[in-house]
């Protein structure tokens, strides 16, 4: 068990130190005060329970009561240690509900796919503490999975891949958990 998770751990801290972040601002005012807006309506939308400073990502997800599906996901791949650790991190969490979206048949093949579940995972995860002011500012963010996730703010909400952020700035000792309504699936 314990070579297990030190190899799970040793792929998620390699994935991580190859990750990073790109970012782009503009200039125009019009933007800036889309940014700003959009920015207010994330950090304002933020209702979950406050998390104690001491606890982790995978402790304040448990303790929202709304990921657990999530959760379960994330102990099954082998992940929680790694998302419970000293690194900073960002995680777009899908919740229960938006996991209830997801075709059946998908699921089924991501309990079976050992592979494709980290991978489906890891995309939801990015290196560093990102908060809401930050992300607005990002036209897309390099997930652990390796791919980019595009971000857009339209009509004052935030889009991670599609995916609505629908609440901000759940802090974890750990970094930041920003809750989306979609699961996000990665290309294949």
């Amino acid at each position: 068990m314990k070579k297990l998770f030190a190899t799970a751990l040793a792929g998620v801290a390699l994935t991580a130190t190859l990750a990073a972040c790109g970012s782009s601002s503009s200039s125009s005012s019009t933007t800036r005060s889309t940014v700003s807006a959009a920015s207010a309506s994330m950090s304002t939308s933020a209702s979950a329970p406050a998390a104690s400073s001491q606890s982790n990502i995978v402790q304040t997800a448990v303790a929202a009561g709304e990921f657990k599906t999530l959760v379960a996901l994330v102990k099954q791949a082998g992940l929680a240690g790694a998302l419970s650790g000293p690194g900073q991190l960002t995680v777009f969490a899908p919740t229960d509900a938006a996991f209830a979206k997801v075709p059946k048949a998908t699921l089924t093949e991501l309990a079976h796919n050992a592979a494709k579940l980290k991978s489906v995972l890891l995309y939801h995860v990015v290196k560093g503490d990102i908060t809401a002011a930050q992300v607005v500012k990002l036209k897309s963010a390099k997930t652990l999975e390796g791919s980019s996730l595009p971000i857009r703010v339209e009509n004052g909400k935030v889009y991670v891949g599609g995916a609505q952020v629908t609440k901000a700035n759940v802090t974890a000792s750990n970094g930041v958990i920003h809750v989306i309504n979609t699961v996000l699936i990665p290309a294949s």
